[in-house]
């Protein structure tokens, strides 16, 4: 097997790795060759590293620490950088000037550039405007908002004075909203009075006065005018229209409370499909650091450049994503639906913007393989340097597809890690090769390794995703968890001292990972543990099959695989295609992954980040209730997998 992708000898030494690892050789006389020697030596002397990383990237901090890593001996309990004091806020808005610090394009055809100045005056004003309603360090400010730029003025605003920010999208409904909110006792609500998508324009602020009204934290609820609708202010507890929050604050200098490294700034959720979400805290130094490292390192970000996700504020890309103006770089955003009108959208706004970094999830490439979308022939894509791909593992067919259909000279970085840890254990490696159904390289400064049943480290076969040392992103801690349990029991109850992710995967001879899957949905006919992705991969390359889920079914003593699939619209699922698709499972798998049974069905339930939901699935056929479905983008879908006849017989 060829790598896809390798980088020129210019583009590895131009790139911000190959110049850290010159900053490490000149500061403390370390020679390292490669980004293998650069990856051990970050785990071997973590302290080093890490002080590196602060330096090379540049943080801006009130206090330095003398102290790297204390209590790094019991994992869940480590601290970094204890006596150093910083601002996130100040991290991403150090840059002055008319570059562009955001540039946003909506479906709605509106288009906004926003400069460093523009960003950071309205940051100011806002924060001010907080700080006048009695918001202070530690209160929690909410958004429920589109991806457009008021939310990052929000989020800036309130990080700036020591708050801390959480959002949901505005396609979430009332009761999800209210599962994730009125656990954390927002103070502020900021929302957008709609949203538009796939062609047409939804109205929030029905659904904002009946969430308001059940949070009797909220003190203020703060409008802005997006979907071109009235403002019912009389009718939305506390509201205020965005510009009468800021019109007295004009001309006001935006402060920067200095904070210590663990202050809290996000508040994430987990997606809460089998239970009300886990609120997750994550703090201010630790998601600056690990985002820097992530962004210069990793994915080569520099000053200057233009980089976007196709995310909402509900997904941890947004949070991951802002950081990038942090690196210098010109923030791209969008709102609204990819495919609308004919799947070209964002290729457009790459090549009109000079798009340098493009990521996306792994479930946009394949709709836009499926749906025969070749922008190679289209547009020009000049600029973009790296693609990156998430929410998913990205099978070897979609690497092939971008490489084929999209652009060729380009790292494709697959990258994975979560919620969690508002970051990534496996990501991209711009200085090395690009292999086929691989996630390049293991996060630096991340101690990952894969684990047997037994808690042995082991390469080339499956097996649980660990971290073995501290990192400074873990979460900070669980929201109304003072003594740590649920924290422990998320993370730390597999392997004592060890952070398991709960994803099934493989180190390769790379040293890079494939992802099979979570290890909760992992099936295990005949006491065989079989990722669901090593099924999809297959299904997807039928093309009467839109998309596809897999279950495992409990049924005479033993769990029998069933696969439920989507297809194209008008197509029925005949014995000659459930043929096809059992040989190219077999034929490309193994008989294990064969399903027992194949389903048509007309929707795949999915998260509102996209993610399709194998727990929930596998709970209904079973005739069990699923306890959340306010966290599914599509509920009713799962009414299909209800007393399925097929699944009552051998």
């Amino acid at each position: 097997m060829k790598p896809l992708w390798t980088p020129t000898e210019e583009q590895v030494k131009g790139s911000n790795l190959t110049g850290f690892i010159q900053h490490i050789k000149q500061t403390y006389g370390q020679n390292l060759g490669s980004f293998d020697e650069l990856y051990n030596w970050s785990l071997e002397d973590p302290d080093k590293f890490w002080q590196a990383t602060w330096h090379y990237c540049k943080v801006i901090a009130g206090l330095q620490s003398t102290t790297v890593i204390e209590h790094r001996e019991k994992m869940e309990h480590a601290r970094f950088f204890p006596q150093a004091r910083l601002n996130y806020a100040e991290n991403l808005l150090w840059q002055q000037g008319s570059q562009d610090a955001i540039v946003f394009w909506g479906e709605n055809k509106v288009k906004r550039h926003l400069s460093y100045d523009d960003l950071r005056s309205q940051a100011a004003q806002v924060a001010n405007g907080l700080r006048t309603a009695g918001v202070q360090a530690g209160d929690l400010v909410a958004g429920f908002v589109p991806n457009c730029p008021e939310a990052v003025i929000a989020m800036l605003a309130t990080a700036s004075i020591g708050a801390v920010w959480s959002s949901c999208s505005p396609d979430f409904g009332v009761q999800g909203v209210l599962d994730r909110f009125s656990q954390v006792e927002p103070v502020v609500i900021f929302s957008a009075d709609g949203y538009y998508y796939g062609g047409k324009t939804f109205d929030c602020t029905k659904k904002l006065k009946e969430i308001v009204e059940q949070l009797p934290s909220v003190k203020k609820t703060v409008i802005f005018p997006y979907a071109g609708g009235e403002l019912p202010l009389g009718d939305i507890p506390h509201g205020t229209k965005w510009e009468e929050f800021v019109r007295e604050n004009q001309g006001e200098q935006l402060q920067f409370e200095q904070l210590p490294f663990n202050h809290p700034l996000f508040v994430m959720f987990s997606s809460g499909t089998t239970g009300k979400p886990k609120c997750i805290v994550h703090g201010a130094g630790g998601t600056l650091l690990e985002h820097k490292k992530e962004l210069q390192l990793h994915c080569d970000v520099k000053p200057g450049d233009k980089v976007f996700y196709f995310t909402t504020c509900g997904w941890m890309m947004w949070n991951w994503v802002v950081s990038s103006l942090a690196c210098g770089a010109t923030l791209m955003q969008y709102d609204g639906s990819p495919f609308e009108p004919d799947g070209n959208i964002l290729f457009d706004y790459a090549d009109a913007e000079g798009m340098t970094l493009f990521g996306a999830s792994a479930k946009y490439i394949d709709a836009l393989a499926k749906a025969g979308v070749t922008p190679i022939k289209t547009h020009k894509l000049t600029s973009i340097r790296m693609m990156t791909s998430t929410g998913s593992p990205l099978v070897p067919e979609s690497f092939d597809y971008v490489y084929h259909n999209i652009k060729q000279d380009m790292c494709l970085a697959s990258i994975s890690g979560g919620t969690d840890i508002i970051g990534c254990f496996a990501l991209g490696n711009p200085i090395g090769p690009v292999w086929s159904g691989e996630l390049q390289t293991r996060s630096l400064g991340l101690a990952v390794n894969v684990f047997d049943e037994d808690g042995y480290p082991i390469q080339g076969e499956k097996g649980e995703l660990v971290c073995t040392a501290p990192f400074p992103s873990m979460p900070i801690s669980f929201w109304n968890d003072p003594d740590n349990e649920k924290y422990h029991r998320a993370y730390f109850d597999r392997f004592p001292n060890i952070w398991c992710h709960g994803d099934f995967v493989e180190l390769t001879e790379h040293n890079g990972l494939i992802i099979y899957g979570r290890s909760d949905s992992v099936l295990n006919p005949g006491g065989v543990r079989i990722g669901t992705a090593e099924i999809y991969r297959q299904v997807e390359q039928v093309q009467e099959v839109l998309e596809s889920i897999a279950v495992g079914q409990d049924w005479d003593g033993d769990v029998r695989v069933v696969l439920f699939v989507k297809l194209r619209p008008g197509l029925k699922l005949s014995e000659d295609l459930e043929t096809r698709i059992r040989q190219i499972i077999r034929q490309n798998a193994s008989p294990r992954h064969v399903p027992a049974k194949i389903v048509q069905v007309e929707d795949i339930p999915r998260t509102r980040s996209g993610k399709i939901v194998e727990l929930a699935v596998r709970e209904v056929i079973h005739g069990r209730p699923v306890k959340n479905l306010e966290a599914l983008a599509n509920p009713e879908a799962l009414d299909q997998y209800k007393n399925i006849n097929e699944l009552k017989t051998g």
